[in-house]
């Protein structure tokens, strides 16, 4: 039978469940990945279950989104980071090395391979034939430890790509021209691969753009075969002999199928404050710009730098636009200066900044009030930036490049320059000695942690009781993400230390709900109301587990982002869906929820029933918990039940 490489991939991982759409599946993970935000909770959480060694190989922990040292705090938590990797066998990539997706896609990205990251965009290594998975740090927590992954067998969605892109048309413009068409759930639950003659026109980096920015759209992961242009990537980087050819069966069918023509797309724009809210440029010219930005994970490449400095030779920025560049890695930014690149982007007025996530999770370059920022990160969710009242625009190298030089928003069209798009360099300089290999194991002489008082060991959390009256103590509407349920920028320093960043919980919604939520706890705690695709964007557990600290015991949607519902259950949250819209609607933040008999129910099947106390009104809704996650959420979350099942 024909298969899709989607399908072949899981099938070589597969360990438990069948490849049925929605049924739960175990797989295998080859690789971990983690980062220096949620990386402290991944190992606080490998300490809470007594992990000594690192069974995923390998397993790497870069430090790029936690770089503006302004005090201490980020400085010991590198410290802690990596005496944790000496202690539990992890690679370690300093700071400066770069943003971990296009880092980890340079130097340990294998084609056929499993990668986990505690980080929403791990499925970027997709671009290289990987089966590459973002989740909840306790999930990957637990391939670490050697368990697998459980997830809802996805759907195969397939995008077939014919044509060439135009000039001054990018990788950016094929995933935005994907969000117009489908928004920021369209692909939930499922595996987006890309395949067809298009293919042959588009880098490996043009790839990474498209599986990195995947997660936009709510996909699992994003697949590409494994090509000529991956051997190229992995040849140009010395890794030559990691390259496999690996590519979808003749004639196989997909679970869903869509064409693109790239040779009628054309530059596009997502507005303020969705990655989905995509027009045309040209629809929004001549829009004052405050701020344009270049680089980030969703736009890693040499070439895309190479392109911004051949635009703006010769020429210099508006004075009034902070043109701001953020190299991806140490390795494109040797590239950059060998080319002389770099120094034309400064001579054009650039604003140089270390290689790493920066201003794209709000830490630096956060932009003025009101503003019009163009950047070329992949998120532009309220007060990403740094900035609450931000502006942000999401839009290509050439669309920003454009607007810098003309100080309002361009078509890069109407500049009158010859497009001419550098290509990938056929080699790329390589520094081995800045990644700090797995030291030997030694059992009697593990190095200790240096943990902090600002990095306390995680709390025990209590198991859900079968009985349940709480109030409601936030009703939200669709789309909430976890920037908004815990905030990066001025809180990420804090990120370690759940009982600190619990005071910023929700603050841009509802900054009394920490003091409300700390008052109910002992009374047996409290539940939210939120709209659609609830916890959308980052994979940030924290977003889950600071909540279930301040005694979060229910969350009712009327739907969920896949990694934010899996983390709920991971620390003993129960999230419901609503049968009925109509009881979203009559639902008020205040009232008291009561829930009887939550085991039996749960047991029993998909349907599962409250009761409003001031109304009496009966709610009908449903879960979509497996057997083992309803074990979990009776354990008190994941850690708890794993640590019973070693006893």
């Amino acid at each position: 039978m024909a298969e899709t490489l989607s399908r072949k991939l899981i099938a070589s991982k597969l360990i438990a469940g069948e490849m049925q759409s929605g049924k739960e599946i175990a797989l295998r993970m080859d690789q971990a990945l983690l980062q220096d935000v949620l990386g402290p909770l991944v190992i606080l959480e490998l300490e809470a279950m007594e992990i000594e060694r690192a069974k995923t190989e390998p397993s790497v922990l870069y430090i790029d989104h936690s770089l503006v040292q302004q005090d201490h705090l980020s400085a010991e938590t590198h410290l802690f980071l990596k005496s944790a990797c000496d202690r539990l066998g992890i690679w370690y990539s300093g700071p400066g090395n770069g943003i971990s997706h296009p880092t980890h896609m340079e130097r340990f990205g294998v084609p056929g391979q499993s990668l986990i990251g505690c980080d929403s965009h791990t499925p970027a290594a997709g671009s290289l034939g990987m089966l590459a998975i973002g989740a909840g740090g306790v999930e990957v927590a637990l391939a670490i430890a050697g368990q697998p992954l459980y997830l809802l067998m996805p759907e195969i969605w397939g995008i077939e790509l014919h044509g060439r892109l135009p000039d001054w048309v990018s990788a950016r413009d094929v995933i935005l021209e994907l969000l117009r068409r489908h928004g920021v759930a369209g692909a939930k639950n499922t595996i987006i691969e890309y395949y067809g003659p298009g293919l042959a026109s588009l880098t490996a980096m043009d790839r990474h753009i498209l599986a990195h920015m995947g997660a936009e759209l709510g996909a699992t992961t994003s697949v590409f075969p494994s090509d000529e242009k991956t051997r190229q990537f992995l040849c140009a980087r010395g890794r030559e002999t990691d390259w496999k050819p690996l590519s979808a069966d003749s004639g196989c069918d997909y679970d869903r199928h869509e064409r693109v023509n790239l040779s009628e797309l054309e530059p596009l724009i997502a507005r303020p404050h969705s990655p989905d809210n995509v027009v045309p440029v040209r629809d929004v010219i001549g829009e004052p710009v405050y701020q344009a930005y270049i680089g980030s994970s969703a736009c890693p490449g040499y070439s895309e730098f190479a392109t911004a400095a051949r635009m703006v030779r010769g020429r210099t920025v508006v004075p009034t636009v902070s043109f701001d560049v953020n190299p991806s890695t140490r390795q494109v930014l040797q590239t950059l200066i060998a080319e002389g690149h770099l120094i034309d982007l400064i001579k054009a007025g650039a604003r140089l900044h270390q290689a790493g996530c920066n201003g794209c999770i709000g830490m630096g370059q956060a932009p003025a009030q009101g503003r019009n920022s163009l950047r070329t990160v992949p998120r532009n969710f309220p007060g990403r930036s740094g900035t609450r009242e931000d502006s942000v625009f999401l839009c290509s190298v050439e669309t920003a490049a454009a607007s810098a030089l003309c100080g309002v928003i361009t078509d890069p069209r109407d500049l009158g320059l010859s497009y001419e798009r550098p290509p990938e360099p056929e080699s790329m300089p390589t520094n081995e000695g800045m990644f700090i290999p797995p030291s030997a194991f030694d059992k009697l002489q593990r190095p200790s942690l240096l943990q902090t008082e600002d990095i306390p060991s995680l709390p025990e959390l209590k198991s859900i009781p079968d009985a349940l009256e709480v109030p409601i103590l936030l009703k939200m509407m669709d789309s909430v993400s976890t920037d908004e349920i815990i905030p990066a920028g001025h809180v990420l320093p804090h990120w370690s230390n759940v009982f600190v960043t619990s005071k910023y919980a929700f603050e841009s919604i509802d900054a009394t709900y920490p003091s409300r939520a700390e008052a109910q706890r002992e009374a047996g705690g409290h539940a939210v109301i939120a709209g659609q695709n609830y916890g959308q964007g980052s994979s940030r557990e924290n977003a889950a587990l600071v909540p279930a600290v301040l005694g979060l015991r229910i969350v009712i949607a009327q739907s969920f982002a896949r990694i934010h519902w899996q983390n709920l259950i991971s620390f003993g949250v129960l999230p419901l869906v609503f049968t009925d819209p109509a009881d979203y609607q009559v639902l008020e933040q205040g009232q008291t929820l009561r829930i009887r008999d939550i085991r039996e129910q749960l047991a029993a099947g998909r349907k599962f029933t409250a009761q409003v106390v001031e109304s009496g009104r009966v709610l009908l809704l449903q879960h979509e918990l497996s057997s083992r996650q309803r074990e979990i959420l009776g354990a008190g979350g994941v850690i708890n039940w794993l640590r019973r099942r070693n006893t």
